[in-house]
């Protein structure tokens, strides 16, 4: 009872309407406004998985799902079973639901990654030949066709004759008695043909008056010559009735046949239904899948800017005021939140937001929250929100509070009792099969156990979500209090979650007493006296009703008078909560700031990685231009030179003809000669302050740093920083820096050994002290030292140079080292060091 108590106060019905109108079928709608909820985490994850599997499948398909033709066929299988014969267009439906779920498997099979969707419709029957005999019998007006059996043919081939006999006879008498008849026109009554005779002109025609003209200047009178004809035309008439509807029971017979599987494939197709439903209104909401986690493993609830989703219809449909979200991060250790504040800020709709989530997250709906969503799996929700007063139930509002909170407690005693999970739980395979759809239950529909597995067994640990509005309200302050903290100490030993709201001061020291209470608080603006809406963590709400009445009009000596019945304390502990609300603001100010300023670097950045690849395409564009015109230029003098070759080898050359050869090759070299490079500026040695060009990005950048003894330098543009090497860089009038010369240590004056090892560099005689620190490379080359009997290469690398000045400190103290010096560049240069061993 508790539970329907709570989706009543949570407003679930409305929220189930809702996703009633984003249904395809009138299957689908009323499964949708009868949801269930589930009894396992098993049975929601597996809808969960229905509804993102089609989520996926309609942002691949242009239209999306389509359930053209699909009805509720339900109550026409039923009758078939039980002998009755089914009408026209009932079996037209049939064959319409055929086609519409035949083409359904035939989309999802076609896609790929859709192993739910997929196997649920495996194994589904969808009868083509019985469509098709449906059709041959039964045309688009859903009567029984011609060619439905011979017999039947043969029947209207006689309705045709006789009816033609029958007009021709009353046209001919038309005729004769033109004088007599009212208008030239042959009509029915009572499947009788007639014709219309004037009153006092009867006895003209004589024979059967079957209607008057309700002005009586008319009768209808089927002639005494056509009577007979009539009467046989009825008979064939009788016949044709029998005969269709032997047509009629014969496929009537073919679909009792099939009823099982036609019911399951009526309740795959509602559920894909369903699962299409809840996709839509899922991305209609702009909600993401929920994850459910396990407190156990120390896992935080995460519901980041989640919205009430009624609110958010209203606001869509109704223009209704915007939503203001709330942020949920709850730590795995916390059982009990309790959420303080004035009134109308927001508290009572943070419930029922956080009651809803739980309930769509359960039933296969993603929740109207940012990503990534998680929260636990409740096996109930149970609310106490709002006011049970009843007169003629002689209750007051702590009374209902207090009936409701019994049934609260009652429910979870009997959860922690390890019984079945619910009064739900207890409908047999059946109930299990059919929960989510009242309506295919009732027909005895079995609804395919691949979409809904039989729930586990209910945990021993407490997996239930607590609601509880305004919790010791209604009665002696005192004793209301007492009684509140009593019970949330109750629920945080036999809840895993408890969200309370309170008005009582006493509630906001728990958390200071238990590690397992959280306070929270809606924030109110004193400036405008209106509430946020949003939710303060770890801040417990202060009173504001003395404030506010100041700012109302109350007389300020009333308002004084108050403050010092309050007490001293009191407003000290108010002044506390000032500040650190206060204090939070200026937190999330600093927070917006340093976001915004991340934003702009990172936008910096990307606007410079744009420009510096920009310009390396125009570099290589031009380099490629270039390399062309080269080539062009070096086979247009190549040309040349064979046309002067040409002329020369023609007859005897003289020495004229040499001269003028020789002249014509020096023209076409300074022709095709590259032009001489201007000579480069004096260099430049760039210092702090200075400000310069980075040619490869295109900026002009500000120097922080000199250059050190590598040739790298520390510049700045606008927000970012970087290190350049001298080479990359240009001063502002285009001279390029003088390069860096690195000094060559000397080598330190010992007396070399008598006899010299040949220095051949081996892995016996290499240590690598990249990445280490340098009192462990230190002991690392002591013991290495003391081993070698030639020179040793230490490998020490770049970087910031510490670690190759401990090694050369090292090496210039010890006593078996001669002398070191760097390695040859071949072999790592100045990042290698060799060490010479007496």
């Amino acid at each position: 009872m508790i539970q329907s108590e709570t989706l009543e106060l949570l407003e679930w019905h409305r929220l189930c309407q809702h996703l009633a109108t984003f249904a395809a079928t009138k299957l689908g709608a009323t499964a949708a406004r009868h949801l269930k909820i589930p009894d396992s985490q098993t049975e929601s994850e597996q809808l969960l998985e229905q509804t993102k599997e089609v989520y996926q499948l309609e942002t691949r398909l242009t239209t999306g799902l389509s359930f053209e033709g699909i009805q509720d066929i339900g109550d026409s299988l039923e009758r078939a079973e039980r002998g009755g014969i089914l009408t026209g267009d009932e079996l037209l439906a049939i064959a319409t639901t055929l086609a519409g779920v035949r083409n359904l498997r035939r989309v999802i099979d076609n896609q790929e990654d859709l192993p739910i969707l997929t196997e649920l419709v495996a194994d589904l029957r969808t009868y083509p030949e019985l469509e098709q005999e449906i059709h041959r019998c039964i045309d688009e007006r859903a009567q029984v066709t011609d060619r439905a059996s011979q017999k039947l043919g043969e029947i209207r081939t006689d309705l045709r004759r006789l009816r033609t006999q029958i007009t021709q006879k009353l046209q001919n008498i038309l005729q004769a008695k033109a004088g007599a008849v009212q208008e030239q026109l042959i009509t029915q009554r009572s499947d009788r043909f007639v014709i219309p005779v004037k009153a006092p002109q009867k006895d003209a025609i004589p024979g059967i008056v079957h209607d008057t003209s309700t002005s009586g200047a008319t009768l209808y009178v089927e002639p005494n010559s056509v009577v007979p004809l009539g009467n046989q035309l009825r008979q064939i008439i009788r016949r044709e009735q029998a005969e269709e509807e032997a047509v009629r029971r014969l496929l009537t017979e073919l679909v009792a046949a099939v009823k099982p599987d036609l019911e399951r494939l009526l309740a795959i197709a509602t559920t894909l239904d369903l699962a299409t439903a809840r996709s839509r209104y899922s991305y209609w909401l702009g909600a993401n899948p929920p994850r459910f986690i396990d407190r156990k493993d120390n896992e935080i609830i995460t519901l980041r800017n989640l919205r009430h989703p009624l609110l958010v219809w209203q606001q869509q449909h109704e223009q209704g005021q915007p939503v203001v979200p709330v942020d949920l991060l709850i730590s795995p250790q916390i059982r009990v939140v309790t959420i303080t504040g004035p009134n109308t800020g927001g508290k009572t709709v943070t419930l029922k937001t956080l009651g809803l989530a739980a309930l769509m997250a359960k039933v296969g709906l993603f929740v109207p929250a940012r990503e990534p969503v998680e929260i636990p799996w409740f096996d109930q929700v149970l609310a106490d929100i709002g006011d049970e007063q009843s007169l003629q139930q002689s209750l007051s509002t702590f009374s209902g509070h207090i009936r409701r909170i019994s049934r609260i407690l009652e429910a979870l005693g009997s959860k922690g009792d390890g019984g079945d999970g619910g009064d739900e739980g207890d409908e047999g395979d059946e109930g299990e099969s059919n929960a989510s759809y009242p309506i295919l239950r009732q027909r005895s529909v079995q609804v395919p156990h691949a979409s809904y597995p039989t729930p586990h067994s209910p945990l021993p640990t407490p997996h239930s979500l607590v609601l509880l509005d305004e919790v010791g309200a209604g009665t002696d302050p005192v004793e209301g209090s007492a009684l509140a903290i009593a019970l949330l100490q109750y629920l945080a030993n036999h809840a895993q979650l408890t969200i309370a709201t309170t008005h009582f001061g006493e509630l906001k020291a728990l958390k200071y007493e238990d590690e397992r209470f959280e306070n929270a608080s809606v924030e109110f603006d004193e400036s405008t006296l209106s509430p946020t809406y949003r939710l303060l963590w770890g801040i417990p709400g202060r009173s504001n009703a003395l404030t506010i009445a100041l700012r109302l009009g109350l007389k300020p000596e009333v308002v004084e008078e108050a403050k010092t019945q309050v007490g001293q304390a009191t407003d000290e502990v108010n002044q506390v909560i000032a500040g650190l609300e206060a204090q939070r603001r200026r937190q999330e100010t600093k927070a917006a700031e340093a976001q915004s300023l991340l934003q702009q670097a990172e936008r910096l950045y990307k606007e410079v990685s744009a420009k510096a690849a920009s310009l390396e395409e125009r570099e290589s564009s031009l380099r490629a231009s270039q390399e062309v015109a080269v080539q062009q230029a070096i086979a247009q003098a190549k040309s040349e030179i064979a046309q002067v070759i040409r002329r020369l080898q023609k007859g005897t050359p003289t020495a004229q003809e040499a001269q003028q050869a020789t002249n014509a090759l020096n023209q076409i070299g300074q022709q095709y000669q590259p032009a001489t490079p201007a000579k480069p500026k004096a260099g430049f040695m760039p210092k702090v302050g200075d400000r310069l060009r980075v040619p490869k990005l295109g900026q002009i950048a500000e120097v922080i740093t000199a250059p050190d003894q590598d040739g790298e330098l520390s510049v700045r543009f606008g927000l970012m920083k970087m290190t350049v090497k001298l080479q990359d860089i240009e001063s502002l009038d285009g001279q390029k820096p003088e390069p860096v010369v690195k000094p060559k240590p000397a080598p330190v004056a010992v007396t070399p050994p008598p006899q010299s090892v040949p220095e051949i560099r081996t892995s016996q005689n290499t240590i690598d002290l990249r990445g280490k620190r340098v009192a462990d490379a230190e002991y690392i080359l002591d013991k290495a030292i003391s081993e070698a009997t030639g020179p040793v290469w230490i490998i020490h690398g770049y970087g910031t140079g510490k670690l190759r000045q401990g090694v050369h400190a090292f090496l210039q103290q010890h006593p078996r080292v001669n002398n070191y010096e760097p390695a040859e560049q071949a072999d790592g240069g100045t990042g290698v060091t060799i060490a010479h061993i007496n």
